[in-house]
């Protein structure tokens, strides 16, 4: 007989939710340490560390001038804040404890110490730009894996008509190479708990794919693709993290609700920040492939505007805190079940 499923009956309340960190510029993704420590990334070229108590430090890379403008004074150009310059994305620990960075504007995999001095891992990848990176993780093995939403420049056009050229690439001792192409808008990966199988937010699917990871001689490989959940999800799938009675929980990146998927596959709504308005209108524009980017800027919640990322973070790994590509603090609240660890260095 199954175990029951800690999320049974599960919903997160508004007057649970408490924030952390202020002035935040496009905290997407964040990393928790093991001492209550958060690393979020930021638009203006960086990081920004923010201890147990709440003191930040913004810990900056070189940005380009016109950006780091616009993100410092909060830009209402929806291009100039989403498709140029240095855009720190998705964030994973190296093995030395820096920091790897998918960089979404630059198009660049990136490492940076806590200091900040930054090198470029990968520019390139089989003799061609990389494209859109948008995500980073580092398994147990130390294996390294990017996603990559798009080629198409700019990256809105893609998530408009449903392009379908994202790929996953895994650095490993054989290089940097591809191991899955043809996704809509690849976003971001999560491994199960045996490191079995990889799980995939295919953003614009909208749905979760997942793949099998074949261990062989000549390196990791991936097989075996399949939808798992629903083969549409009712919203754009964007962070996507596994707590530990195997349910993957996802945000849906716009429309600002956040749900989960059992083990099998079933689809709990655990959060809903949604205007059923501009809700209906952006799903609606979104299957007749008429979506705008401004359809896009004005589809959004207020508890983690455009909700991204999932971090299971605090000394039992039961605080969940919400990334968000327009908010300006880090949401959190207890979930009844603790996440799988982070892999750490």
């Amino acid at each position: 007989m199954n175990a029951p499923n800690p999320l049974d009956g599960f919903s997160v309340e508004r007057s649970q939710i408490r924030y952390i960190g202020q002035d935040l510029q496009r905290p997407e993704c964040i990393l928790a340490e093991r001492d209550g420590t958060l690393w979020a990334a930021d638009a203006r070229g960086g990081v920004m560390r923010i201890a147990a108590d709440g003191t930040q430090q913004f810990i900056g890379q070189q940005a380009d001038a016109r950006f780091a403008q616009a993100a410092a004074e909060g830009s209402e150009d929806f291009e100039a804040k989403f498709t140029q310059g240095t855009l720190p994305n998705g964030l994973a620990f190296a093995r030395n404890g820096d920091i790897l960075i998918s960089n979404f504007g630059t198009d660049l995999l990136e490492v940076m110490t806590r200091q900040g001095h930054t090198r470029t891992l990968f520019d390139r990848i089989d003799g061609q730009t990389i494209g859109k990176v948008n995500f980073v993780l580092r398994d147990s093995r130390d294996r390294i894996w990017i996603t990559v939403s798009t080629r198409v420049n700019p990256w809105t056009q893609a998530a408009c008509i449903r392009v379908r050229d994202g790929y996953i690439a895994v650095l490993d001792e054989h290089g940097l190479r591809v191991v899955a192409e043809g996704f809509y808008f690849t976003n971001e990966v999560r491994l199960d708990a045996r490191e079995e199988w990889l799980y995939i937010a295919e953003t614009t699917g909208p749905h979760i794919t997942r793949m099998r990871l074949q261990e062989s001689a000549r390196g990791v490989s991936l097989t075996d693709r399949e939808v798992f959940g629903p083969s549409h999800l009712g919203g754009f799938p964007d962070g996507i993290a596994f707590d530990a009675h195997g349910n993957l929980w996802c945000t849906l990146v716009m429309i600002d609700q956040l749900i989960a998927l059992t083990p099998q596959g079933d689809k709990r709504l655990l959060l809903d920040d949604s205007d059923p308005v501009t809700r209906e209108n952006f799903l609606r524009r979104a299957a007749e492939q008429t979506l705008s980017p401004e359809d896009m800027q004005h589809t959004h919640g207020s508890i983690a505007p455009w909700m991204a990322s999932i971090t299971f973070g605090g000394a039992d790994l039961r605080t969940v805190y919400v990334g968000s590509l327009l908010g300006h603090r880090i949401p959190y609240f207890r979930s009844p079940v603790a996440g799988l660890p982070m892999v750490h260095w």
